[in-house]
């Protein structure tokens, strides 16, 4: 570089003296680091791989109008491959070498399970975009995605109204499915009704028989459905086959694995599921979103909710940043939450993020599976709190158990 004349040099200090001239940031333009662990292949891959392309979407967006607080984001991906011992592996890698500011990471509440230890000890921040059973309580922990008393609390009282009061349940044996389950035994007793049965399915089970037969003889009026990836999907063309027409209910249902765009109609007609986003939800907000979507990504099956959830989270994280003066730092960015107004105005609808819990609000929308498999919705239920968690104790203003909580075990009052 040539040097400089003294005489220039000189009017540049004067200026910046002045405050005419803007000091050089040295590191104004040095990224901000986002670690992307995400099933890009495995069994969950189908449900997971809108989850990285939001987040892509996101932050091209956000890196197109100047990034956050003036410094672009760089992603840090890795595929865990549907791998617990992966999310393990990744986390210590994304936080001790690779330095990232922030981790967005897990779609089962295993993985999740598994990493968060690891975020705890390294004093590192994750995003877990994803519905879940609830009850997490831990400051190194965002939630986005929907949780059961945003779902559970208005699909089951509806669907008993609705079909009757005598329910089953059929959930993949792991803690999502067990606690959910509770969940539901919980409200369905609340609700005056009756469990006629409760079966829990290993996590790659693909053969249904007895399982179908099971519910057949006990005759529910209900059918909650809670399986989990492509393995455990194959129930639905085998109780199709079987003729079994019990109406389902589910959280994980079509929101995550759209499963009404992959089997042939009308395999799961007379389905309810309640989720916080489908591509099919008919908003001008939601339109212009998948506008967007689909110009980046022309070949996307499905926009899911968890998708969704990825690619808003990143602009709640960016207000997060710019309103604590551009600090990473998980204590500032949490002084921000505490505030109690880190909103978004989401494809879905206003989100916002409970200082308490760490959780967001959300719109639920009740989607119906119709005999051709469109989509309707009989209702809506806008800005549904994660009320649960700081109702029973937990509040991480004041205190940090990094603990999961569920219906039988909440949180300590006081």
């Amino acid at each position: 570089m040539a040097e400089v004349p003294h005489r220039n040099r000189l009017l540049a200090a004067v200026l910046l003296a002045a405050g005419i001239l803007a000091a050089p940031a040295a590191h104004a333009a040095d990224p901000i680091k986002l670690g992307v662990l995400e099933d890009q292949s495995g069994d969950f891959a189908l449900a997971t791989i809108g989850k990285v392309h939001g987040i892509q979407l996101a932050a091209k967006e956000i890196n197109a109008s100047g990034g956050i607080a003036g410094r672009p984001i760089q992603l840090v991906i890795y595929d865990t491959q549907s791998d617990n011992t992966r999310y393990q592996q990744f986390m210590r890698r994304v936080l001790q070498r690779d330095k990232v500011d922030v981790v967005f990471a897990g779609f089962s509440s295993a993985s999740r399970e598994a990493y968060r230890p690891i975020v705890d000890q390294l004093n590192g921040l994750a995003f877990y975009n994803n519905q879940y059973e609830g009850g997490v309580c831990d400051s190194h922990v965002i939630v986005t995605g929907a949780v059961p008393e945003q779902q559970f609390s208005t699909l089951i009282p509806w669907m008993m109204q609705k079909f009757g009061k005598n329910v089953y349940t059929i959930a993949a044996d792991y803690n999502f499915g067990q606690i959910s389950a509770e969940w539901v035994r919980n409200i369905v007793k609340q609700q005056g009704g009756h469990m006629v049965g409760e079966e829990f399915i290993p996590l790659g089970v693909s053969q249904f028989s007895q399982t179908i037969q099971n519910i057949q003889k006990a005759h529910p009026d209900i059918l909650m459905t809670l399986l989990v990836g492509t393995a455990q999907a194959s129930y639905y063309g085998q109780a199709h086959a079987a003729g079994l027409q019990v109406p389902m209910g589910s959280s994980v249902n079509v929101g995550q694995g759209y499963e009404h765009k992959r089997f042939p109609p009308p395999t799961l007609a007379n389905m309810y599921v309640t989720t916080n986003y489908i591509e099919e939800v008919d908003t001008p907000a939601s339109k212009a979103f998948l506008g967007r979507w689909h110009a980046m990504f022309p070949h996307e099956p499905y926009v899911n909710q968890e998708a969704e959830n990825s690619y808003a989270a990143l602009y709640l994280y960016k207000q997060m940043v710019e309103r604590a003066h551009g600090s990473t730092k998980r204590d500032d960015l949490r002084a921000v939450i505490a505030k109690g107004d880190v909103c978004l105005d989401a494809p879905e609808g206003r989100m916002c993020i409970d200082p308490k819990s760490q959780h967001t609000s959300h719109t639920i929308y009740l989607a119906k599976v119709n005999a051709d498999h469109s989509i309707s919705f009989p209702k809506v239920w806008p800005d549904i709190k994660p009320y649960w968690l700081g109702d029973n104790g937990c509040d991480l203003t004041k205190s940090d158990p990094h603990t999961q909580y569920t219906p039988s075990s909440p949180p300590p009052k006081g």
